[in-house]
């Protein structure tokens, strides 16, 4: 975490800030990014997924690419996970509505 909040820190132009979204896992703790006076944390309350723009993603895919199925090995499942990620990004209007849904919420 510390590593990808660096990242973060170093490519945030001069004068701007980083917030960044974090939910409930255990190693998302308050101080992760004291380090870095360019970034801060934004602590989603407990229980929360529908906050959480990649659960937006996540439920798309399950629902439309990735439900009702055996995976054969790991490859498998990282090709199928790939092919509905593509699938998802296929359509801007998709990503938009999604954005725009959590924007709302």
């Amino acid at each position: 975490m510390n590593l990808h909040l660096k990242q973060i820190s170093q490519v945030t132009e001069k004068g701007r800030h980083a917030f960044v979204v974090m939910d409930g896992a255990g190693w998302h703790t308050d101080d992760v990014a004291d380090d870095f006076g360019n970034v801060s944390v934004l602590k989603l309350p407990p229980y929360s997924p529908e906050l959480n723009p990649i659960e937006q993603v996540w439920i798309w895919m399950r629902q439309h690419c990735l439900a009702n199925q055996a995976f054969n090995d790991y490859n498998y499942i990282v090709d199928k996970v790939c092919a509905a990620w593509n699938q998802f990004l296929e359509s801007s209007q998709r990503v938009a509505k999604c954005v725009q849904e959590i924007g709302s919420n």
